[in-house]
């Protein structure tokens, strides 16, 4: 990285860095744009050039988040299955305690659950994540294969995963450390793989993919 770009970098987390302090003080709602330039000591342009929407500057791990199920797909292993893939990718993130899969810490967990504009911007970034999943399935499915069926998959592979990123954040909310949420979601996560891979079995093109 050239020193222009890592100078970049920097701006851009100092920005974001200030933006969630003060929304964790102040409440997402009630902090402004200008507020957040003043104590990142930039211009309010600088703020909306490097985070055009608000939620961004909360949720700045958007691109990562989704994007992550289709690049477990993508970028699989030869031979790997994609819930094989994506689960092995989820495991790995939750034993990371990964913010992308919903480890945020309990003052950054509350400040979302009472920002209603926040609340419905995550519901958004999950559809996108369900999407992009879709494509990246569509794209692995064989010719053979129902243009429904890597759709659907991709609807119950989602909704897995939204249960587990809510089980991370309720159990965030509720008081419970990271170690402690990573051995309650082991085994939950575990179950709900076997789920996944006994509906899919039934569809005999999914495990073609």
């Amino acid at each position: 990285m050239g020193l222009r770009e890592s100078k970049k970098q920097e701006t851009r987390q100092l920005i974001s860095d200030c933006a969630t302090r003060l929304f964790i003080e102040q409440g997402f709602e009630q902090t402004t744009i200008t507020e957040i330039a003043a104590a990142a000591r930039v211009a309010k342009k600088t703020v909306t050039n490097y985070f055009p929407r608000k939620e961004d500057l909360a949720l700045d791990h958007h691109e990562a988040f989704t994007g992550g199920l289709a690049r477990a797909v993508t970028e699989r292993e030869p031979g790997e299955e994609p819930l094989a893939a994506v689960g092995r990718t989820f495991r790995a993130a939750l034993l990371d305690h990964s913010p992308v899969v919903g480890f945020t810490g309990i003052a950054f967990a509350r400040m979302i659950a009472d920002s209603p504009t926040l609340t419905a911007r995550l519901r958004e970034l999950h559809d996108q994540r369900e999407e992009a999943l879709a494509a990246a399935l569509t794209a692995a499915a064989p010719e053979s294969a129902p243009a429904i069926a890597p759709l659907s998959g991709a609807a119950l592979i989602a909704a897995a995963d939204r249960l587990l990123f809510r089980r991370i954040q309720e159990l965030t909310l509720a008081g419970r450390t990271d170690d402690e949420i990573e051995a309650t979601l082991l085994p939950e996560a575990d179950h709900l793989r076997a789920l996944l891979a006994a509906a899919l079995a039934n569809d005999p093109t999914a495990m073609a993919w």
